[in-house]
């Protein structure tokens, strides 16, 4: 089931959560919403479940208009944070109570409620409690759950918060398996940008109740269309130099970019850095203040001046307090202008 945002704005008293926003989630994906605490993420979840009603504007389920239509009605699935399992049913008995509200005969119930518990690997536990389950199980069967009605779109709210870092790897690759299999749309709220990229066929960025950008994930990553995008997403952060900066080498930037003083400040992810030759050629020089080794990860702090730099690809065998020099290819820089917005220069074009 496509859905479709049209000039949604969400206000609590004057406070706008939502401002505006337009949106389209292709019928069969699935599309994460990120952004920072407080960006109005659960708020367009409730919107699309029905349990919220918009301020202004429409929201459409395929062709029909939904704007004002009970929860109930909306045949949405959803999935929360805490699991909201029943403790005193059983696992099968969990997955088959919305079947038992629809008045599902009790064969029929006990045969979807098992095709379910297959689809989400849980069938081995099926005459568990949930307080005998692990937290990944707990939210395998809360999937389950949700599904057991043949939802016309599964939203997922941060489903994944509770679980510790493997697990929450393990699911995430469950959930998109899940999604895959059964093709119903999803929506899945996050604050964690690696749950999104990894499983998404898009990725909506909110921030102060605004879309920033809906893209792929490599394109949004690669191409984000400004400077909170940009800082939003990677680990590290991408690192950023304004124009006025003094301990950068502006004419070292790139034998095919001269100075432009048309943009505001560049940003160069940490990956993308590599070693200049000499002092001479680099765009930013300075000191090893720190190298973090986690498994193959390396993460090289280098103190310029006033300003920290973190480089992740650097191939040489560098030690504190070493010095180093920085440079980039003009491709792996991001030009953006006085508003933060990204911009595409033409002097930056190789040729």
């Amino acid at each position: 089931m496509q859905v479709k945002f049209e000039d949604i704005t969400m206000a609590y008293g004057e406070k706008n959560v939502l401002q505006n926003i337009n949106f389209v989630i292709p019928e069969h994906s699935l599309v994460s919403i990120l952004g920072p605490s407080g960006c109005g993420k659960s708020t367009t979840l409730m919107l699309i479940s029905g349990l919220t009603t918009p301020s202004e504007g429409k929201i459409y389920f395929g062709e029909k208009e939904v704007t004002k239509a009970d929860a109930v009605k909306r045949k949405v699935g959803m999935v929360f944070q805490n699991y909201a399992l029943y403790p005193h049913l059983s696992v099968l008995e969990n997955i088959m109570f919305p079947l038992k509200m629809a008045k599902m005969s009790k064969n029929e119930r006990i045969t979807r409620a098992m095709d379910l518990a297959k689809l989400v690997k849980i069938q081995d536990h099926v005459d568990k409690k949930p307080k005998q389950l692990s937290g990944g199980q707990q939210q395998r069967v809360a999937i389950a759950r949700a599904l057991a009605k043949e939802p016309s779109i599964l939203l997922m709210d941060e489903p994944l918060s509770n679980l510790d870092a493997r697990l929450r790897i393990e699911m995430r690759e469950e959930i998109r398996r899940i999604q895959q299999e059964t093709n119903v749309t999803t929506v899945f709220v996050t604050h964690d940008q690696e749950e999104a990229l990894s499983i998404s066929d898009q990725v909506m960025v909110l921030n102060d109740g605004a879309i920033q950008q809906i893209s792929e994930p490599q394109p949004l990553y690669e191409r984000p269309v400004n400077l909170f995008v940009a800082k939003f997403l990677g680990t590290p952060i991408i690192n950023t130099f304004s124009v006025d900066e003094q301990q950068v080498n502006w004419s070292n930037l790139s034998s095919a970019l001269s100075f432009n003083p048309t943009f505001h400040s560049i940003g160069v992810r940490a990956e993308n850095f590599k070693e200049a030759a000499s002092e001479s050629q680099a765009f930013i020089s300075g000191q090893i203040r720190h190298i973090e080794r986690v498994g193959k990860d390396v993460s090289i702090k280098i103190k310029c001046g006033m300003k920290e730099v973190i480089a992740t690809s650097l191939s040489g065998n560098y030690k504190e307090g070493d010095n180093v020099h920085l440079t980039a290819d003009v491709q792996d820089i991001l030009h953006f202008d006085k508003q933060g917005n990204t911009m595409v220069l033409e002097e930056a074009v190789v040729g």
